[in-house]
């Protein structure tokens, strides 16, 4: 008698199409492992990465605005959770796999800096070795999950968190729907963040933008993967030329309206001050971190620890710790 896990792959065979990939023929784990009788590979994969540490660090990370003053400002993991859900209804519409497009989306920010791409930037220009989000975040399900034991995901979800920024020839439709899912999410959520904010009045958007995608958040969404949908039934994801102008459109208007503008970004530059003296206390006091770098430290050396240590902190941890070392307690006389 088959178990659950068998009958979902059976179910694939006529679920995905020939562009996507089914779970029984997963290149594997890093490490191999019995598999499970309830979930596919991929399923196992979404639900480790659900259930570890930095996926709930996800929700105290910065999207775009630091310590946005309301409620309702997207944060890393509302961001994580939103790409994730258009993932699947992209993958599900072109029948490809929708657990391992959940699984890419639900880790592709796994290893983001606190403080958003401003932590990033900082990070970058102070390790030797340069820092990437997207690098970082396979070395956490690698690396640093489970006491340095890793999460072992499946080999395609490992090359769909690593490749979610930049994308590789190899690979899957799954990998680039993750990819692109991400960036119709980012500029249209930090759109609706910075109207919130007042940044942008709601007619100052460019007409295109409006006419294209849509007055409302929902309406730009829609747009962009109804049409998205409608032109990769073939197997080549991609949007139709058109739409694909108004996006790049978007993104740059987003980049000068958003992401460089100097009332969205005025405390930015005291995260490179917070991420400086955290970095250089902690490569000369490295005896100052958990113990569960000390593997890490042995095997890799310092600044490999206090990098992986420092991006893995929320903002509000970070500037705990930075109180702690750099500003004085205040003290009475008894």
């Amino acid at each position: 008698m088959s178990c659950p896990r068998q009958e979902r792959e059976r179910l694939e065979h006529f679920i995905i199409g020939p562009n996507g990939v089914l779970s029984e023929n997963s290149r594997g784990r890093l490490t191999p492992e019995d598999e499970c009788n309830i979930r596919t590979c991929f399923q196992r994969d979404v639900d480790r990465i659900t259930h570890s540490k930095s996926f709930r660090r996800l929700k105290h990370k910065t999207q775009v605005f630091l310590q946005p003053e309301g409620d309702h400002y997207r944060t890393r993991l509302t961001h994580t959770l939103e790409v994730s859900r258009l993932a699947r209804t992209v993958a599900r519409a072109l029948a490809l796999n929708e657990d391992l497009a959940e699984a890419a989306a639900l880790g592709h920010d796994l290893g983001h800096t606190p403080f958003g791409h401003a932590g990033e930037r900082a990070l970058n220009e102070i390790y030797p070795g340069g820092f990437k989000h997207y690098e970082q975040s396979l070395r956490v399900v690698d690396v640093l999950e489970r006491d340095g034991r890793g999460l072992n995901l499946c080999y395609e979800t490992r090359m769909g968190i690593l490749h979610h920024t930049c994308g590789s020839p190899d690979d899957t439709r799954e990998a680039t729907v993750v990819r692109l899912c991400d960036r119709i999410a980012y500029i249209n959520h930090d759109l609706d963040d910075a109207i919130r904010a007042g940044i942008i009045a709601p007619g100052a958007v460019p007409e295109l933008i409006r006419t294209k995608c849509g007055e409302r958040n929902s309406e730009r969404i829609d747009s962009l993967v109804s049409d998205l949908i409608a032109n990769s039934a073939g197997g080549d994801i991609h949007m139709s030329p058109e739409m694909q102008a108004v996006f790049d459109y978007f993104h740059k208007y987003m980049f000068d309206a958003v992401y460089l503008n100097p009332l969205a970004k005025g405390e930015e530059n005291k995260v490179y001050g917070i991420i400086e003296g955290l970095y250089l206390h902690y490569v000369k006091h490295p005896e100052d971190m958990p113990v569960d770098f000390r593997e890490v430290m042995e095997a890799e050396g310092v600044e490999r620890a206090v990098c992986d240590y420092i991006s893995g902190m929320t903002d509000g941890y970070a500037m705990e710790k930075y109180g702690e070392i750099f500003i004085p307690f205040a003290w009475t006389v008894k």
